[in-house]
């Protein structure tokens, strides 16, 4: 059987920034799910659950609803850097990733399996700083004189009356 060799390019259509800030979003939430889950596997952590204690604390209703706003803004950046207007968005993606970079790293304070949190908190750390790159550096458009906007904030073109 011979297979046959494509002589042209891929296409690499632009990608929105919207998109891009959204999967990132998705690999930060991902993360942090993932390294809390396999840190289950540490020993002794589950006999500390189940004795009431996460870390130094008393597991609580206050301290598990601070859990699920940890990682529910995450996911809700995931929509909202899909739907929200460019301004809007650009200024919430730089001010929650900037906050969530400190979050990230406390996690890995007083640890003893540097290898496994230093990892996730320096994976967390890159997809945060893209995250900012990507809302900082958000693509400008030239005004034209035969560009209009429309209600919902899509560009169309004016008619032009001659």
């Amino acid at each position: 059987m011979r297979t046959r060799q494509l002589t042209t390019p891929l296409e690499n259509p632009r990608m929105p920034v919207q998109a891009k800030l959204a999967a990132a979003w998705t690999s930060v939430m991902f993360l942090y799910i993932y390294v809390d889950y396999f840190a289950l596997y540490k020993p002794g952590v589950v006999d500390d659950i189940l004795a009431g204690v996460v870390w130094e604390f008393d597991i609580s209703q206050t301290l598990l609803t601070a859990f699920l706003t940890l990682i529910a803004i995450p996911t809700l950046m995931v929509t909202l850097s899909m739907t929200l207007p460019a301004g809007v968005n650009r200024a919430t993606n730089l001010v929650v990733a900037s906050l969530y970079i400190p979050v990230s790293a406390f996690n890995a304070v007083g640890e003893s399996w540097t290898y496994f949190y230093g990892l996730g908190v320096a994976l967390e750390v890159i997809l945060l700083a893209l995250i900012l790159r990507y809302a900082w550096t958000w693509p400008r458009t030239a005004p034209s004189a035969t560009m209009a906007t429309s209600p919902d904030g899509e560009a169309v073109r004016a008619q032009q009356h001659v």
